[in-house]
């Protein structure tokens, strides 16, 4: 499998991606600047967390409008599986490769702390490797975490199974108290119709190696190179 993390002015988890991914490839991905538009054929492309450009106008707007980003588009349009984590995440909706909206977390304060989330389906190249319904343990650090869309894209979401991830409590029980930001219907990742384009909000990268003091994030990085490989 050949992977590429698109890092741009303000990514600060580009790294911790790229370290995630080399340990499950066992080897490098491509590290492609957001002026790039001409880069390898890949097979997984990763829009990082950070703040990107400031997290100016909303976070992601600018990095939605980036050079690099019309490229991303193009190849999820032919099924090039795209990972878009906290502030990739917002870069999906912002530029309408997911649908809703992230907004100011509901206390309007930055969260940072482990959370549980529930695995929706294991019928994807990104949870193969998980149980649906398995409850994992896995970091959030964001602001502007708080999903939203109307309530008619709700229930096509769960009609068409396009919910990845709910915060859930420990045993895996969807509580508003295991809501760490306000998202509706506790909702941590969604995916495209077609299941190749992946947000959520919690970090993976961070919770892939037992020296982080777990691992409930390498099987995304781990499933994924098996499905694509």
């Amino acid at each position: 499998m050949k992977a590429a993390v698109i890092v741009f002015p303000g990514s600060n988890c580009d790294r911790d991606v790229q370290v995630a991914l080399r340990q499950s490839m066992g080897r490098e991905p491509l590290m492609v600047w957001h002026k790039e538009t001409d880069f390898d054929a890949v097979d997984l492309i990763v829009l990082p967390g950070g703040f990107s450009y400031g997290d100016y106008l909303r976070c992601g707007a600018m990095a939605a409008n980036s050079p690099v980003m019309k490229e991303v588009v193009a190849r999820a349009a032919k099924g090039v599986a795209v990972l878009g984590i906290c502030n990739g995440f917002q870069m999906l909706t912002e530029t309408g490769l997911l649908p809703g909206v992230l907004m100011r977390n509901a206390d309007l304060r930055f969260v940072c702390r482990d959370v549980g989330i529930k695995v929706e389906t294991s019928q994807s190249v990104f949870t193969s490797r998980y149980e649906q319904g398995e409850a994992i343990r896995i970091p959030v650090a964001h602001h502007d975490g708080n999903y939203f869309a109307d309530e008619d894209t709700l229930s096509a979401l769960e009609d068409r199974g396009q919910i990845a991830f709910r915060y859930c409590d420990a045993d895996g029980t969807v509580t508003p108290q295991a809501n760490p930001n306000g998202s509706q219907r506790n909702i941590a990742g969604v995916y495209n119709e077609a299941k190749t384009v992946l947000g959520l909000m919690p970090h993976p990268e961070r919770l892939a190696d037992p020296k982080l003091g777990g691992n409930d994030g390498r099987p995304i990085f781990d499933g994924l190179v098996e499905a694509l490989s």
